[in-house]
């Protein structure tokens, strides 16, 4: 039985493109909200030509550009032209939230900055995501994800001791960014709705990135000494990383000191649990270099399987180190139907993954398909403009927008 999403009584005109703002937008638009997705007629988002992988071979559905952009509506129009701004102007008369990525100060021309559009929308919430933020040196500066998991130091502690500095292998200062947009959007809406007051919100993937170096960022702070890399290895808890067993590796992950008791106990290691130098994570944390060599030899004697029934039994903290296709071949993955579909209007099954949202009263839904460019503009400017078709063919013949053909 279909229930109405917790967000559906907003509409979200979306401005940004590539990841960031395309993952804030689809977590509103998949509990519900109205999100209209604004594309470059011709090309739209750029990622729709990021692959191989596409669906279908469209070239212009890639996998990386429908995996943020479910449940949207594609409206292509030129904002540099001044009947597409003037659109866009009216559509946002008529929204509750406005998220955009370009370079700080870039839509004020056009008139679809936050001060313009507040002036006759004074309830709106902007959120403006840059690569550093809308002040500071570099606050004019392009930023995207590669180089700012470089400068924020996240790099700097992921890789192997003495090896070249690597990124995740996701583009996770994007995801944390899209995350922390939807949440700032979300308590801007909550006060827009008891004060009727708008706000702008300034999110850099410079700053994201930062605050979440977490645990490795107080450490800093607290010691300031810089963490260094250590591989698979916890700077905080020892033993916790990934190790060798007969035929694979696992990752081990003892989180306390009577869980490394029972450890010791079902490696045959029991001495070490009573020893001064590893009986507390303190210490184990002060001695790892002499202690993970004897774990990592009592953990190369048994199979990763029988290890991991072993250590489950024992309530010790273990896993197996899956790829992507094993990680959805998991059994709670294939309860949960963490990978599922959603049709387009053409009859396609497009692969995507569930949200990891479970709301009890309002769960998020799949209603609509990552779209062509162009595919919503006609029903967009007749719904939301109010525009007559004879407008809307006008407005085509200007190069202004376009619409999509079917298949």
């Amino acid at each position: 039985m279909f229930k109405e999403g917790a967000l559906s009584h907003l509409r979200v005109l979306d401005l940004s493109r590539i990841l960031a703002g395309p993952w804030a937008t689809q977590s509103l638009a998949d509990l519900g909200a109205d999100v209209i997705k604004v594309e470059r007629p011709g090309t739209g988002d750029d990622t729709r030509e990021w692959g191989p992988p596409y669906l279908n071979d469209d070239s212009a559905r890639s996998a990386y550009f429908c995996s943020v952009n479910r449940n949207k509506r594609s409206l292509a129009l030129d904002l540099s032209k001044p009947e597409g701004a003037k659109i866009l102007r009216q559509i946002a008369c008529e929204s509750h939230v406005v998220v955009e990525n370009f370079k700080q100060g870039a839509l004020a021309k056009y008139g679809l900055d936050y001060e313009t559009l507040r002036a006759d929308n004074p309830a709106l919430v902007y959120c403006s995501i840059t690569g550093f933020g809308q002040e500071g040196p570099e606050a004019s500066r392009a930023g995207y994800d590669f180089m700012i998991q470089g400068m924020a130091g996240l790099m700097s502690v992921t890789g192997e001791p003495g090896g070249m500095p690597m990124k995740v292998g996701v583009a996770l200062s994007d995801v944390l960014t899209g995350l922390n947009a939807s949440v700032g959007i979300l308590a801007a809406l909550n006060h827009a709705e008891r004060t009727g007051q708008g706000q702008s919100i300034d999110i850099s993937l410079f700053d994201v990135t930062v605050a979440s170096l977490a645990n490795q960022a107080a450490n800093y702070l607290f010691s300031e000494e810089a963490p260094a890399r250590l591989g698979n290895a916890h700077p905080n808890i020892v033993p916790y990383q990934a190790f060798e067993a007969a035929d694979g590796h696992l990752i081990l992950a003892v989180g306390n000191d009577a869980q490394f008791k029972r450890f010791c106990l079902l490696a045959g290691m029991s001495e070490f649990s009573e020893d001064v130098r590893f009986a507390t994570n303190d210490a184990r944390v002060r001695n790892r270099d002499e202690l993970v060599p004897q774990v990592a030899a009592a953990l190369r004697s048994r199979t990763v399987s029988d290890w991991l029934a072993a250590l489950q039994e024992q309530g010790i903290p273990a896993g197996p180190i899956n790829d992507i296709a094993e990680a959805f071949s998991e059994p709670q993955a294939v309860f949960r139907d963490l990978a599922t579909q959603i049709e387009d209007d053409e009859g396609v099954e497009v692969p995507t993954v569930r949200s990891p949202l479970r709301l009890s009263l309002t769960p998020p839904s799949l209603r609509i398909a990552p779209p062509r460019i162009g595919q919503h503009t006609d029903e967009i400017l007749r719904e939301v403009v109010g525009l007559s078709g004879s407008a809307v063919d006008e407005l085509k013949e200007l190069g202004v927008i376009a619409t999509a053909e079917r298949g």
